[in-house]
């Protein structure tokens, strides 16, 4: 739960008004990257995003990134980019921004089969939570695969997200077929510690797995919000 000087505001109640405000802009992308930055990252007042953990949207170097990785306890040979051209991909498929809402938060676990195909998918505007996101309500986390969370939808198959993962200095390449499940978390350092938080989750979460072959990619996107911010101007 976020709160402003008018009162509570839910996260996803927060989404709400991005898609009223994308109904009436719909043709206008920059302007719903505007209402992105502004309402899912800086909506509330700066005592409440201390009180999640939130940070200032910096750019981020390799080095920067490894560094974060190996804080946030990613795998140096797990951790990659996520490219700012992914954005503009999104956008390129669905200018309104509804279809594509949920692949543009910040936060997002996305467990792909080996044929590829989104078969569970967690998204931080459908925790809910305060001072942390609750990522394990209904006990979503509780069993692998995890219990669904937000929609299921082919937008971003698992062929085209690696298209979008620029390796790092100490990634290791990504083989699909060798695995039964790959996992895609997108992270990154501006959202603190629920950024930790998640990468945890979906760590303890694989280890309930006994028979299946999984990797986890972590995907670090401070970047592509930099980027997002500077296409809303």
């Amino acid at each position: 739960m976020l709160y402003s000087l008018g009162g509570p505001i839910s996260i996803s109640g927060l989404n709400n008004i991005i898609l009223q405000e994308a109904l009436i802009h719909k043709k206008d992308h920059r302007y719903l990257l505007i209402l992105f930055i502004a309402l899912a990252f800086t909506s509330c007042s700066s005592i409440v995003s201390a009180l999640y953990g939130f940070k200032k949207i910096n750019p981020m170097d390799e080095t920067e990134i490894i560094k974060f990785s190996k804080k946030f306890n990613i795998p140096a040979s797990d951790s990659y980019e996520l490219d700012t051209a992914f954005i503009k991909y999104l956008f390129s498929i669905d200018t309104s921004g509804i279809l594509i809402k949920n692949h543009y938060q910040p936060l997002q676990a996305l467990y792909y089969d080996n044929n590829g195909a989104l078969k569970s998918f967690h998204v931080n505007c459908y925790t809910g939570g305060f001072p942390n996101l609750n990522w394990e309500q209904n006990g979503a986390f509780k069993t692998f695969l995890p219990g669904q969370q937000a929609p299921l939808d082919s937008v971003v198959p698992l062929e085209l997200h690696l298209k979008y993962l620029i390796s790092l200095s100490t990634s290791e390449k990504i083989i699909p077929e060798k695995y039964d499940y790959i996992v895609v978390v997108h992270w990154s350092r501006f959202m603190g510690r629920q950024s930790k938080r998640l990468i945890r989750i979906v760590q303890e979460n694989a280890k309930l797995s006994t028979s299946k072959k999984i990797r986890i990619i972590y995907a670090n996107n401070d970047n592509l919000m930099l980027r997002a911010r500077s296409l809303s101007k």
